[in-house]
């Protein structure tokens, strides 16, 4: 028995006799998009669902175009999502290891397997003839793929190319004829012609085996009973059924995701307007309200249900309620979930929350720096009180807050003269307005409305037409939570020197 039966032995798993099996295995070449954690999670979510396993892979063969960091900041958006993993890189695992670099050896060896059996050959073709081939063939408006030519070496002719010490790659021995057959889960059958699908390479002359070869070697190896992925992998599903086929090896169940795609119905992706978690972490996105969203982008409970808790997806998740059609990744509806989601805080988690992003530095979108650090959290939980159910993103907090917090505001006078107001009447107005706030007793906003409502009245207003001046007055904007409570927060004492320089303006 070989190292690969015996490892095989030991860790195959019969992928009828147990729970589900699912896995994620990213490649280390760059850094995660939010779209990669779609796919992340709806394995996650059916691992949950079904009390099977979720196993965290790292495909990182590639080794020339390995990114450094990549993989601990994809761990990172996973702890910040709530996902974790049951056997994988640093936690390890009965089926390890879990990076292919360390799984060298394995693949070669069943590459060798696939060689003896007639299924694979080694392609001793150099860089300059596979050029000259493919411009030929583009000059012939002929599509670009292997002409096979190293599969009808002879004998003697592959042992003339091992002597002289040239280098070679594996490639897999497609069939000539027939079709293939790829049943998925969610397109049902698609039939492909072998005729169309060329010789690929699954190892290469480093001896690091590719995606086609390797992935299928970890999946049998590491019982793998659902494969997700993006639809994008269909075209190459058919050349996996048959490495399947010719190494004797049940096939999982494959599900070919719909991509996530941008309101253009592009393919979502970094170099098209795909944000990292990195990002929505910084403009205040909750992980919560990612994780409910991430988790509608292709997949529905019914036409109508949208808010979910964590605890309710892994309940409700099932992949026959994944659709065909590509996900769009609406930024418009995730501000909008994120909003939700906000309102359900309660203040204290709020404030708890909001407070690192209001005390970043004001070139992070932080408060000014003139607010002095840290802040006050009893004036800070009253000030996110009043603005608790406009609030989208916590990264949003530092700049619709500022006014209570700077000694300062810097607003244009013209913004003091509401509509049907002029100057002078907009000047006596707010003279009379801190006349009476001035003779109040008590600063609290039940107890200043009434009698300013009187005053306009009194003095031939409307209610926002005075009450419009006061709030730019105290605020320096024209929209603030309700004017009165907001006065309150800020104290009198603020208040009312903000008023006496909005009439030293208007003078």
């Amino acid at each position: 028995m070989t190292q690969i039966d015996k490892q095989s032995e030991q860790q195959h798993i019969d992928l009828t006799e147990h729970k589900p099996r699912l896995r994620f295995a990213p490649s280390p070449t760059g850094f995660m998009h939010i779209g990669g954690y779609r796919t992340l999670l709806f394995s996650w979510l059916y691992a949950r669902h079904t009390g099977g396993s979720f196993i965290l892979r790292i495909e990182d063969t590639d080794v020339a175009r390995t990114v450094e960091g990549a993989i601990e900041v994809m761990l990172d958006g996973m702890r910040w999502l709530g996902m974790d993993y049951d056997e994988g890189p640093i936690i390890g695992g009965q089926y390890g290891p879990y990076y292919q670099t360390q799984r060298k050896a394995l693949y070669q060896e069943y590459a060798h397997q696939l060689i003896e059996s007639g299924h694979a050959y080694r392609c001793y073709c150099t860089s300059e003839r596979l050029e000259q081939m493919r411009n030929a063939q583009a000059a012939q408006k002929l599509p670009p793929r292997y002409d096979r030519h190293c599969r009808y070496l002879t004998d003697e002719e592959r042992d003339a190319n091992e002597a002289a010490g040239l280098k070679w790659v594996v490639r897999f021995a497609m069939p000539l004829e027939g079709e293939t057959v790829v049943h998925d889960e969610i397109h049902g059958d698609i039939t492909f012609k072998n005729s169309d699908i060329d010789d690929a390479v699954i190892v290469k002359s480093d001896g690091f085996a590719l995606y086609h070869l390797a992935h299928i070697v970890d999946d049998h190896l590491m019982g793998i009973t659902h494969v997700l992925r993006g639809d994008d992998w269909i075209s190459s599903a058919p050349r996996h059924v048959q490495i399947y086929n010719a190494l004797g090896w049940e096939i999982p169940l494959f599900y070919h995701v719909p991509n996530v795609l941008g309101k253009d119905k592009k393919k979502l992706s970094k170099r098209h307007n795909a944000p990292s978690w990195v990002e929505l972490k910084e403009k205040g996105f909750l992980p919560e309200a990612v994780f409910n969203f991430l988790a509608l982008i292709g997949w529905a409970y019914d036409d109508k249900t949208e808010l979910f808790t964590r605890e309710e997806l892994i309940r409700v998740f099932t992949l026959d309620h994944i659709g065909a059609a590509g996900g769009i990744y609406d930024q418009d509806k995730l501000l909008w979930m994120n909003g939700v989601y906000i309102r359900q805080l309660s203040l204290e988690d709020l404030v708890e929350r909001a407070l690192p992003y209001m005390e970043r530095p004001e070139a992070e979108g932080g408060l000014p720096d003139s607010v002095g650090r840290s802040l006050d959290r009893q004036y800070t939980s009253s000030v996110l009180h009043l603005e608790h159910e406009r609030l989208k993103t916590l990264g949003e907090a530092a700049e619709v807050v500022s006014f209570f917090f700077v000694d300062e505001l810097h607003y244009e006078t013209a913004m003091l003269v509401q509509k049907g107001m002029d100057i002078g009447r907009t000047h006596a107005g707010l003279v009379r307005a801190r006349d009476l706030l001035n003779s109040l007793e008590e600063w609290r906003h039940e107890v200043m409305e009434p009698p300013m409502r009187e005053l306009a009245a009194e003095l031939g207003l409307k209610p926002g037409q005075l009450f419009g001046a006061i709030r730019v007055a105290i605020s320096g904007r024209t929209a603030t939570p309700p004017l009165f409570e907001t006065m309150e927060v800020l104290g009198r004492e603020r208040s009312m020197a903000r008023i006496e320089q909005a009439i030293e303006r208007s003078a």
